[in-house]
């Protein structure tokens, strides 16, 4: 097995690259794409659009659900996860992609009412894990991104 895996590792490195010279985007193990690192709506469109199936229109909602919410909203991509802020006050939510969902990351999770459900090693942050066909509260997430948005952000 150990003798197969430089030859697998060559052919998922050049299927990334053919795609990469194709322009169609790269797909990390997990199914998050790889997105250059990016200021502005631009680059988070480009993460949306890149995303498959039903999580390209999760994605969509919450970005629209974020900017109608918050309307003065800074975006960046880093880490290939779009981050949303406060001009010159930090990061307050970021977006990741995984093989079965999409996670909602709240930087200052556990100050917001009612504390999100997805715990995090790290003492602050609470997640919102959203699954393929699973009801969004949307009335529920609109309260916890407003509330998010109010606090000091994360330096990133």
């Amino acid at each position: 097995m150990t003798s197969k895996t430089p030859e697998i590792s060559a052919k998922v490195a050049k299927k990334a690259a053919d795609k990469r010279v194709a322009g169609e985007p790269v797909l990390l193990l997990g199914g998050n794409p790889q997105i250059a690192k990016g200021e502005g709506d631009a680059p988070v469109q480009a993460y949306i659009a890149a995303l498959p199936g039903w999580k390209c229109d999760v994605a969509r909602l919450l970005d629209a659900l974020i900017m109608r919410t918050v309307p003065n909203v800074h975006k960046a991509v880093k880490w290939n996860s779009p981050l949303y802020g406060i001009k010159d006050d930090g990061w307050f939510l970021g977006i990741h992609s995984f093989k079965n969902y999409v996670k909602v990351a709240f930087f200052r999770g556990t100050s917001l009412h009612p504390v999100p459900p997805g715990q995090s090693k790290s003492k602050d942050i609470r997640y919102l894990d959203i699954r393929e066909d699973e009801e969004l509260d949307e009335a529920q997430l609109a309260a916890w991104i407003k509330q998010a948005s109010q606090m000091p952000g994360e330096r990133m």
